[in-house]
């Protein structure tokens, strides 16, 4: 173990040589009550470091796994279970793409990058028992980027096809997406406040742990950095955020981002295959996984391709190949760190410009009582002819994109008279009033932006309109709505027959059909209603696959799913009389508390099987923070669902669950003197 730790100092030290040193001491990290790190430098690379710091103090073993992943050695650390992730990093050639296109970074991007590279290498130095896999340090600015590409990549819905061409199954169409992650944006101006205030909620449903959960964070530089917001696992700088100025927040759309190519193989060639006559050979390659059998690594191997579409795939149909933007871009970071300097809508907008962010909505606001709205991403140019949601030719370069939307070309809304814009994770066309919405008809089908509504778009639009003005305390309770809407609008499966049920004709099951009928829709904690359906909601999921185009579960199937479901509560809870927040949990460590929420309310909650017939929330209601602009000053509150560290030996491990469980936030603040006056710590990152 020594000798490791020796070498792994060694090679730490040699990557350090090459890099311009940063001095710790420049850099001073402000924890909070909460234990939220603000983070002082006089350099936007030292800010980098600080942050870099901080989290790994928090969470250095999701930090790891995510590199790991990112570096198609993940395997080497879990064996098996990091398999595909090695694989699909090798699959999409993350390390070649990053080389390629390394260039391309700006120099100043570059040297915030190194400093978080710095800030990370030197806390494994100084903490090497903590380090998982030492083949991964030092962890540089290339390493770093190979895990964005391949998060990205995952994000833009590519990594959902690759998994079915393995799995023998036609691509497309998509199967029912029974579980949305959901997240929600609103933003309202002047026109709708009455007053000189501006609203803005960032509201992301995320998972609660792992390298896609929120860490948050306030980073100062004197080159112009001055944000409050949240990042994940890895990221050089924060995702989503406001600053003194302006704040913006994503939600996840769903353009079609990724495309599935059918090749034609050579009839008598092995490996060759035909577009427009020409015959082009595969590039065979192979990818290094690792497994564990008996406590010893080995090494295997997983054969993979390449055509001019993209990365390749046998299986018992034929090829495929895969192709989406984020394959040829590896900007998105410096774009986001960039995002976190602009001063101004319009310095914010040329940013937008440089189109390097493949995917996700944007809401933003500012101190200018500026609102805008837009389904974002890296949106190819496809040929008319071809139906794109389904495998497209691989066979013809008519169906080889490479040329882009520009950012001026996507649904967007900007300051509408209505005075609010607002995103669920549904249409782009349906963002603000009726009248001033983007016209679907005035852009390509191509694109695949979605046309449909769900729950928490319906109920947001009637929240939204139900007010004529809407105050802060207004803005709030919109943001914490716990209801379904009548009748339900899930995109993905209509149980509204669950309603229409005549109980008296279903005597084994009356007394539970009335319970959920008799429900008043919201899903908060100690309704027994909202238990019942929770219940019903999770286990019609095994149903899904069952169902008709018209995605309607019949009276048929509700009866028998909820046969089964007034067994599983007699046999776990010795009732039907089941309260929401006795059924499912929010669990940090030894502290489990009932909780609010369910799949696609405002509020949104998602959870898997625990324990005593629990379920236990891994998905929902994450990071949030409420920005309001007043008089041209910001104002800020936030909450996160456990609390800033991961460790369970921190007072910050699940500090801030009862608060969040109770809808209360925590003021955040810019103001330096207040910020060192209230502070728990302070100290230099050594």
């Amino acid at each position: 173990m020594k000798k490791q730790i020796l070498v792994l100092v060694i090679l730490l030290l040699f990557i350090n040589s090459n890099y311009s040193q940063i001095n710790p001491g420049n850099i001073e990290i402000v924890r909070d009550n909460y234990g939220v790190p603000h983070i002082y430098g006089k350099t936007d690379a030292e800010v980098a470091y600080g942050l870099a710091w901080a989290h790994s103090e928090d969470d250095f073993k999701t930090i790891q796994q995510a590199y790991l992943a990112g570096n198609g050695i993940l395997s080497k650390y879990l064996g098996i279970k990091g398999a595909p992730a090695d694989f699909l990093t090798q699959l999409i050639e993350s390390k070649e793409t990053v080389d390629k296109l390394y260039s391309t970074l700006s120099s100043d991007f570059i040297k915030v990058a190194e400093g978080y590279a710095q800030g990370i290498n030197k806390y494994a130095e100084l903490h090497p028992r903590e380090v998982l896999e030492k083949t991964l340090f030092p962890v540089t600015v290339k390493k770093m980027l190979r895990y964005s590409f391949l998060q990205l990549f995952i994000s833009n819905e590519a990594g959902n096809l690759v998994s079915s061409i393995v799995s023998n199954k036609v691509p497309r169409p998509n199967p029912i997406k029974a579980e949305m992650n959901g997240s929600n944006a609103f933003a309202f101006n002047s026109n709708k406040t009455g007053k000189n205030e501006t609203y803005l909620a960032i509201n992301t449903h995320q998972p609660l742990d792992g390298p896609t959960s929120w860490y948050e964070a306030h980073l100062v530089s004197e080159e112009g950095t001055n944000i409050i917001g949240a990042t994940f696992a890895g990221a050089p700088t924060l995702l989503i955020g406001a600053t003194e100025n302006l704040a913006w927040t994503h939600t996840v759309n769903y353009p079609d981002k990724a495309d599935v190519f059918e090749l034609e193989m050579h009839p008598t060639k092995k490996w060759h295959y035909l577009v427009d006559g020409k015959t082009y050979k595969l590039e065979k390659k192979q990818a290094k996984l690792f497994v564990k059998f008996l406590g010893i690594k080995l090494k295997v191997n997983r054969k993979y391709f390449t055509s001019i579409y993209g990365p390749t795939l046998k299986n018992k149909s034929g090829f495929y190949s895969i192709r989406t933007p984020s394959l040829f871009n590896i900007k998105s970071l410096e774009q986001w760190w960039r995002m976190n300097k602009a001063k101004s809508f319009t310095e914010f907008y040329n940013i937008l410009k440089k189109n390097n962010l493949p995917g996700y909505n944007i809401g933003y606001a500012d101190k200018n009582d500026t609102i805008f709205y837009i389904s974002n991403g890296i949106i190819p140019k496809r040929n008319n002819n071809y139906d794109w949601r389904k495998v497209v030719p691989g066979n013809t370069k008519k169906t080889l994109w490479n040329n882009y939307y520009k950012t001026e070309d996507l649904p967007q809304v900007l300051n509408p008279k209505s005075g609010y814009i607002y995103n669920a994770n549904h249409s782009p066309f349906k963002s603000t009033s009726k009248d001033e919405n983007p016209l679907a008809e005035n852009f390509s089908k191509n694109m695949g932006y979605e046309l449909y509504d769900n729950n928490r778009s319906t109920r947001l639009y009637d929240l939204i309109n139900s007010y004529d003005k809407i105050d802060y305390q207004d803005f709030k309770n919109i943001k914490y709505d716990r209801t379904l809407p009548t009748p339900l609008n899930y995109n993905y499966v209509n149980v509204n027959e669950l309603f229409e049920m005549n109980s008296n004709d279903y005597p084994e099951i009356s007394d539970l059909i009335q319970i959920i009928q008799n429900w008043d829709r919201e899903a908060n904690a100690e309704s027994f209603g909202a238990g019942a359906y929770a219940m019903v909601y999770y286990n019609l999921g095994k149903y899904y696959p069952k169902l008709k185009e018209d995605k309607i579960v019949s009276k048929e199937m509700l009866e028998e799913c909820l046969k089964e479901v007034k067994l599983k509560m007699i046999e776990s809870f010795g009732t039907i009389n089941i309260r929401l927040g006795d059924y499912q949990k929010l669990v940090r460590g030894n502290k489990e508390i009932s909780i609010f929420g369910m799949p696609d309310v405002i509020t949104a909650m998602r959870g898997v099987d625990y324990k005593d017939g629990k379920i236990k929330i891994t998905h929902g209601e994450s990071y949030i923070e409420l920005v309001k602009f007043v008089d041209g000053k910001v104002e800020i509150e936030s909450v996160i669902s456990y609390g800033s560290s991961d460790h369970e030996d921190s007072p910050h491990y699940n500090d801030q669950m009862e608060m969040y469980s109770k809808f209360e936030t925590k003021k955040m603040t810019f103001n330096k003197e207040e910020i060192y006056k209230n502070s728990k710590k302070i100290y230099n990152p050594k």
